[in-house]
């Protein structure tokens, strides 16, 4: 059985799309992972498999190959560990059959199930927008920044056994948004002046070039 599952990944300081695919046949129980993946992805499948059976999921003994897709381009980071363990998910038939096309998954997992924040969220969810996804599950410690990113759908998860209820419909989970302009506002006022800082003028100046640019 065959299942894909979107995620995303950073080259530099851009994101770009990746194909999480997910097969689960019958043979020699093994779960390998192929598409370039670096130590970090590779190290992926024993955080995956652990957090499935802390969650509280049966892991069948199957042959499991995981590919990335495209294949041509290196994936790095932690970032796949929830995508992963939702396609496997699929594949055992603990998430219902549903259309995903539009939904990106992003997270780490903990040995327990818990997701864990990642670094380089904000560039993924502009990408993910650009490229029409229209909701993205991610940790719920990275939701705030990523609902900065406007008309996409952010979904906050604290682990693992949640997405599952969630994609499955047992459970509601809001989705998460917040008011730039009242952040802008906020931030409008500083107890501190350039004025106190001695020395630095070149950065100093730099500084307030870049201020003068963007208002």
């Amino acid at each position: 059985m065959l299942s894909i599952v979107k995620s995303m990944s950073l080259q530099g300081l851009d994101g770009f799309l990746v194909d999480v695919q997910v097969d689960v046949s019958a043979g020699m129980p093994n779960l390998d992972v192929v598409g370039l993946p670096d130590t970090t992805v590779r190290e992926s499948k024993e955080r995956v498999r652990t957090a499935i059976k802390n969650s509280g999921f049966e892991y069948q003994s199957r042959r499991i190959v995981i590919n990335l897709a495209p294949a041509d381009m290196r994936k790095e980071g932690s970032f796949f560990d929830l995508p992963i363990a939702v396609g496997i998910l699929l594949d055992f038939q603990e998430i219902k059959w549903q259309n995903l096309n539009d939904t990106v998954f992003i997270g780490e997992l903990s040995l327990n199930g818990k997701i864990n924040k990642i670094n380089g969220i904000l560039p993924m969810c502009i990408e993910a927008k650009k490229l029409g996804i229209r909701r993205i599950i991610l940790p719920e410690e990275n939701a705030k920044e990523a609902a900065i990113v406007s008309g996409i759908k952010v979904i906050g998860a604290t682990n693992l056994r949640e997405v599952v209820e969630y994609l499955n419909k047992e459970i509601n989970i809001e989705q998460s948004e917040i008011n730039i302009q009242e952040i802008y506002n906020k931030k409008s006022k500083y107890a501190f002046d350039f004025a106190e800082v001695k020395g630095q003028e070149n950065v100093k100046r730099a500084l307030e070039i870049a201020a003068a640019r963007w208002t």
